[in-house]
């Protein structure tokens, strides 16, 4: 059963990521990592909605979840089903904020970075995600002494080397501040947060 505290931190979570996403990143053309680097890189050289591209893309690693930690991946799904529809949701939104708005593209991609970290963190910090790579970090964290922060950060340093090879631009010094700001923000929402309440 979905709690009344996970349902409010997959609301809160959704929207900053939503937030990040259309209002800080893709006006700059700038990455993230993980899932949302993917949907971001595809949606830039294909023009396809970002959240679409996200539920696609995990589905694989939801079939994969299935077979781990089923109540992770019901919490999950959920978290991926909501934050798509209101990214897609709020896309048609950024040229008004863009128009009120003004700030320079590194503190755009600052505040893109720290927001969306924000929301992914919180909803890791009860026990959902927008899965993906989100996912695969909490997995990663029973084996590895590490902070789940840090394993997003270490994969989203892939993905954005992979956008920096495929996109025309340079951009990839942005994305590296976007997605260091964002598992500097993951990390401190998921700070103290024991491992021991994910059981395999």
């Amino acid at each position: 059963m979905l709690s009344l505290r996970k349902f409010a931190a997959i609301i809160i979570g959704s929207i900053l990521i939503a937030i990040g996403i259309n209002f800080f990143l893709i006006p700059l053309g700038v990455l993230d990592g993980g899932i949302i680097g993917i949907a971001l890189i595809i949606n830039y050289l294909f023009n396809v909605k970002v959240g679409l591209v996200m539920l696609l893309c995990s589905i694989p690693i939801f079939v994969l979840a299935w077979y781990y930690n089923r109540d992770m991946l019901y919490y999950s799904i959920i978290g991926l089903l909501f934050s798509s529809y209101v990214i897609d949701f709020m896309e048609p939104y950024q040229y008004y904020f863009l128009y009120y708005i003004e700030w320079t593209p590194f503190t755009r991609s600052v505040l893109g970075g720290f927001i969306i970290g924000t929301g992914i963190g919180t909803m890791i910090r009860f026990e959902s995600s927008t899965g993906g790579t989100d996912l695969l970090a909490q997995f990663f964290s029973k084996f590895v002494p590490l902070n789940v922060g840090l394993i997003i950060l270490m994969m989203d340093l892939l993905i954005i080397s992979l956008g920096e090879l495929l996109l025309p631009g340079d951009t990839f010094l942005l994305s590296l501040i976007t997605i260091t700001t964002g598992g500097i923000a993951t990390s401190l929402c998921t700070l103290n947060r024991s491992k021991s309440i994910y059981h395999l």
